[in-house]
């Protein structure tokens, strides 16, 4: 039987975070689901736990590919999917276990919206919630969307909108899905869940810890990109302003 919905998860070596990831997925409310499980390349024990839910869970498929980067192996997670919806959770965040019911329930009562997004709280590497995020907070607008990313997590699509908006953008560096919403904006209708139904997970071996630089850079890409297909680039162009931050730390002592 085909599953409604279907849930990637990319993963490259992320064993301390995994177990809790995967098992967020099985305990959804929302049972009718297939998970994908794509890692890419890891070399430390991530494989092997994904290989170990799949022997539980026959809902679980398991890819073992080559390292090709955060990008490409999203791209191969969704090329695989068989639901009729289709979303993502990042290897290091918790879906809340209502995620799937609640937001799966929208896209069946709104025939013309293709994605739905919800609210998320901030956790650190100990699970503590830190607070909600502050994307969330801000009022969902195609035009704001524009400069300022708040249909973070989770979003549930329609996967015949995501084929047609052109799914993961190979090019879109670290901001594949900035790109893919500024895309959905354009041609569906987005909803936001106002629920908290994600755990956004910080720490430092996070891509928005590590890649900070580089995310900006590919975020004015993707606007840029944005401006053309919506034929503003004539009249505007994007800046950016990079501000730096700087604070004592004591050290640890060894």
């Amino acid at each position: 039987m085909t599953p409604t919905i279907s849930i990637v998860i990319p993963v490259y070596n992320r064993e301390s975070y995994l177990s809790t990831t995967i098992e967020s997925v099985l305990n959804q409310t929302r049972k009718d689901f297939e998970l994908i499980i794509w890692d890419d390349g890891s070399t430390d024990s991530s494989l092997n736990i994904a290989n170990h839910y799949a022997q539980e869970d026959k809902r679980i498929k398991v890819i073992a590919a080559q390292h090709t980067g955060p990008t490409l192996a999203l791209k191969g997670a969704f090329s695989t999917t068989t639901g009729t919806y289709v979303g993502w959770v990042d290897s290091d965040d918790i879906l809340a276990p209502t995620a799937l019911e609640e937001t799966a329930i929208v896209l069946d009562n709104n025939p013309i919206c293709g994605m739905v997004y919800t609210d998320y709280l901030v956790i650190n590497e100990n699970n503590k919630v830190l607070g909600k995020g502050k994307r969330c907070q801000i009022p969902y607008s195609k035009d704001r969307l524009l400069v300022d990313f708040m249909t973070f997590h989770f979003r549930l699509m329609r996967k015949e909108v995501f084929l047609q908006a052109g799914g993961i953008d190979s090019e879109s560096g670290f901001v594949q899905d900035y790109d893919l919403c500024l895309r959905l904006s354009e041609i569906t209708q987005i909803n936001h869940l106002q629920r908290p139904l994600y755990y956004y997970r910080h720490h430092p071996g996070c891509i928005s810890s590590q890649k900070r630089v580089e995310l900006i850079y590919n975020s004015q890409q993707a606007i840029a990109k944005a401006l053309e297909r919506r034929k503003m680039s004539s009249e505007y162009e994007i800046e950016v302003e990079i501000v730096g931050h700087y604070y004592l730390k004591k050290k640890i002592k060894s």
